[in-house]
Formats: structure tokens, C-alpha cells, sequence
């Protein structure tokens, strides 16, 4: 089985929303689940060409990570790289101290040396993890996290993890250098007449609100294997069975179009959390965000597609049951890229996860500035570590008041907790959401989680150009 391709075995039954627990109350408790990860420069085959690069135990994606929520989880990260990294833990609200920011959570794993995470995992569902240091993440150092529920709700008869990513490093370039590319590319568009700049060629897409994208990746892969050598989900269901696919966008500058050809998809699960069952052809999933679906395969050979929005790429796996024969050719096109697609407006929470939130919110004003003119990507108009912190007083409940001042969609990540979308009851839980040119969104949560949090933009190139800030707690819990 290709790594993070098969099938995730069992299905464990847990609890929602833990509380968190400090490191200290921890010291004498036996971890539930223990692992370790080395992450250094690596080989790795894509089409039949070696690249070079940087993974977690020279696999890509690294080793699924495992355990049921409550567990008390420990993992050693082993830095074998040539500078220094670290592992944040997208998604979970866990206690700040292994949140794994360097200069806000921890101090820098440096090379040769080891941290060791240690957690209750607080909520079950399906995330991942990966460093929060500079452009690592455009590099093969990602790994998928499934937390499973103790009183799971939804039956499936096999579960399977997916992994989307754009791919460029060892392809001729380095995410550095591509960096600096689209830093000079902003600045010739700025010195150059409207007519000019209208003539240059950019990937947009009409979903995304404009640009959809301005890194240029020579493969979009999903489980480490481009659309010309696709991996097959394995082991092979049976017709007439129920299956749960879980996506997780791990792409550095790309949204994709998901669909499977031949199948509607009953979408459960949004960032790791329960929503009310919503039947789907196909779903867009921004940088960081996570999509549980389920469906009942039929006989044959079908096409997964994973569409980089506005890029005219693709990415695909296939999906074939165990009465078919393993020769024939699989198209990977599918009617249902163009038939009913999930909007967030179409989720609504579990009611297992329904926040009820007063009607006396604390609402804070938070705009996305900046362009790709001048690569000054920021929040409130300042470009991090220049930024002016958020802060919160435990106990309390917040509304973020999130405008996008700029011309290009971003997917902005929460660290610490999992907000509902809006003030109505029943919002959808997310950690992360897609906010288009000139939209405002509103993320509503109670502060229960004190420490300091990143809150900022997944698309690499914009974080390391700084559009991020802190939520920072005032006092104790």
C-alpha cells in the first residue's frame, strides 16, 4: 500500500471536546500512543523522476499518525535537516505549550537535536500536521493525524486517507527560490501599464473570486503520486460497500475540485468536526482545510480527481472494487465536477458540536491587507512579527469579524480552536475557512484555550511574507 493511500484499519469510537490538559499534569501518566518521526533530506520518485527534498521518515506523506481522542499522545521529532524546524498539529485544540510555533510556543528544533510532543487529543476527526518554519511545508514534511471517536456516528466498511499537494521543489527550483520569483514578478506587474498587467498570464478562477494561485507547480499529487502514475486506494472495497475518504489539502498556493467520477458524495465530516449529512457531487478544499465524505462504491474502475482550481492541472487516484480487473484504462474526467457543489452555507454542525453562543459577543474587526504587487501580505495592515497582537480574556466569547481587503482569496487558519462560521445556531465548525476578495466572515468561539495562537493565511507564500498575527489571552484561565 502506498503510504497514506490504504486504508485507515478499525474504526474506534471518543469524545468530543476534552478538556485541555497541561503538559505538567502529564508527567506521570503512560502515553496511549507513542511515535517517532525523523525528518531529513530525502529521495523521492514522482513520474519516474528523482527529486530531491525533505520528509518525515523518508516517505511522502510521512507515516499516518494514530489514536483515539482522549489519548494521552507522545511523539519525538528528530531533526536530521539542515536547519532548524519544528511540528504544529493543524487543528487540535491542544494546550499552547505543543502548539509548535517557534518564538510564540517553543524555542527552534535545531539540527541534530529533539522535542518531544506530548498531548491529549482533545477531538476526534481526521487532521495533520506539519512545520510552522518558513517554506518547509513546500517541501514533502506533512503527515495526516486521525483521531477516532469512541462513539463514531458514521459506518463506513473501509476508511481511506488522501493527501492533496502541489508540488515544485527538486523539480528545477526550491520553494525559496519561487519565493523570490513571484516577489519579482509582483514587482515588474507594479512598474508595468494596465494594459500590461492585464496581458500577463495568471491562474484565475471565478471560484476563488480572481487569482487563484501564483506559485507555479510542476505536479499536484495526491499520496505522494502524480495523475501519470496514480495509486489505487488499497486494499480494494467490495461493491456495494460504504466507504469514508478523507481529504486533506496539504498544498502550499492551491484549492482543488474533488470529485469521483460515477459516485455522489455525502459529505460528514469539515475540518475534523461532524456536520449534518449533506449530499454532493463535488467540493472545493482550500490550503489546510479537511473534507470527510462517504459513498456506496459500485462495480468497477472509477476516476478520484482532485482539479487545481484556475491551474488547468490535475491530480488523480483511482478507486476500484475487488470484482474488477486491475487493466482497464480509468479516465480521470467525471460529469460531477460540474454538478452540485458544497457551499459552506449548505453545512451545518452536528449537534454533537453546536456552540451556543450569547447574544452579548465580543466582536473584534480583522482585515487581510496587503498584494502580490508588493509581497506585503498582512493583517490589519502589518506584515508579522510587526504585527499588533489580538487580545483575549479568557472565558469569554468572540466574534472575528474577518474583511478581505485584498484582491486574492485566502484560507485562513485558527490555531487553538475551532470556531463556528456566523452567529446563527448550528454554524459549521472550522478551523480553517476560504475567504474571497472583498468577503467578510465571521468566526464565533468562546476563549477556553489560553496561551497565545497564531490566527493567519495557509498559502505558504503569503504566511512567510507575513500575513498572520497572534490571539492572545490577557489571564490565567
Amino acid at each position: 500500500a502506498v503510504a497514506g493511500l490504504g486504508a485507515v484499519a478499525g474504526c474506534s469510537r471518543g469524545v468530543r471536546s476534552t478538556p485541555k490538559v497541561p503538559a505538567s499534569a502529564l508527567e506521570d501518566r503512560i502515553a496511549d500512543v507513542t511515535a517517532r518521526y525523523t525528518a531529513a533530506p530525502m529521495r523521492w520518485s514522482i513520474a519516474g523522476t528523482e527529486v530531491v527534498t525533505w520528509g518525515y521518515e523518508a516517505q511522502l506523506p510521512g507515516p499516518l499518525l494514530r489514536a483515539t481522542a482522549g489519548d494521552l499522545v507522545e511523539v519525538t521529532l528528530d531533526n536530521q535537516l539542515p536547519e532548524a524546524t519544528s511540528i504544529h498539529w493543524h487543528g487540535l485544540a491542544i494546550t499552547n505549550a505543543m502548539d509548535g510555533v517557534p518564538g510564540v510556543t517553543q524555542v527552534d528544533i535545531e539540527p541534530d537535536a529533539q522535542f518531544t510532543y506530548r498531548f491529549v487529543v482533545p477531538d476526534p476527526g481526521t487532521y495533520w500536521f506539519h512545520p510552522h518554519h518558513g517554506l518547509q511545508l513546500e517541501r514533502g514534511l506533512y503527515a495526516p493525524l486521525v483521531i477516532d471517536d469512541p462513539d463514531e456516528h458514521v459506518i463506513a466498511d473501509a476508511d481511506y486517507v488522501l493527501v492533496l499537494d502541489d508540488w515544485l521543489d527538486g523539480t528545477g527550483t526550491t520553494p525559496e527560490e519561487e519565493y523570490s520569483r513571484i516577489r519579482a514578478v509582483g514587482m515588474e506587474m507594479g512598474d508595468m501599464s494596465d494594459m500590461d498587467h492585464d496581458s500577463m498570464e495568471m491562474a484565475t478562477s471565478p471560484l476563488l473570486g480572481g487569482d487563484a494561485g501564483d506559485a507555479r507547480h510542476a505536479y499536484h499529487l495526491i499520496n505522494g503520486r502524480p495523475l501519470e502514475d496514480p495509486a489505487t486506494l488499497d486494499p480494494l472495497p467490495r461493491a456495494g460497500d460504504r466507504i469514508r475518504l478523507r481529504f486533506i489539502n496539504a498544498s502550499a498556493d492551491t484549492a482543488y475540485r474533488v470529485a469521483v467520477g460515477g459516485h455522489r458524495l455525502t459529505v460528514t465530516h469539515s475540518d475534523g468536526f461532524p456536520v449534518e449529512p449533506v449530499d454532493v457531487d463535488a467540493f472545493l478544499i482550500g490550503m489546510g482545510e479537511r473534507y470527510d465524505v462517504t459513498l456506496v462504491v459500485d462495480s468497477g474502475s472509477w476516476p478520484i480527481i482532485a482539479i487545481a482550481e484556475g491551474k488547468d492541472q490535475r491530480a488523480g487516484a483511482i478507486l476500484r472494487t475487488s470484482d474488477t480487473n486491475a487493466g482497464g484504462a480509468v479516465r480521470f474526467d467525471a460529469g460531477e465536477l460540474d454538478g452540485a457543489w458544497l457551499r459552506y452555507a449548505d453545512l451545518a454542525a452536528h449537534e454533537r458540536v453546536r456552540l451556543e453562543p450569547p447574544s452579548d459577543l465580543i466582536s473584534i474587526g480583522v482585515a487581510l491587507t496587503g498584494g502580490m504587487m508588493k509581497t506585503d501580505w498582512g493583517i490589519n495592515g502589518n506584515a508579522y512579527p510587526e504585527h499588533d497582537p489580538i487580545d483575549l480574556q479568557a472565558g469569554q466569547w468572540y466574534s472575528l469579524s474577518i474583511v478581505n481587503e485584498t484582491t486574492m482569496w485566502h484560507p485562513i487558519h485558527v490555531h487553538g480552536h475551532t470556531p463556528q462560521l456566523g452567529r446563527s445556531p448550528g454554524g459549521v465548525r472550522k478551523d480553517t475557512v476560504n475567504i474571497l476578495p472583498g468577503a467578510t466572515t465571521e468566526l464565533v468561539f468562546r476563549a477556553d484555550n489560553p496561551g497565545q495562537w497564531m490566527l493567519h493565511c495557509h498559502n505558504a507564500y503569503h504566511l512567510e511574507a507575513g500575513m498572520a498575527t497572534l490571539l492572545r489571552y490577557g489571564g490565567d484561565d
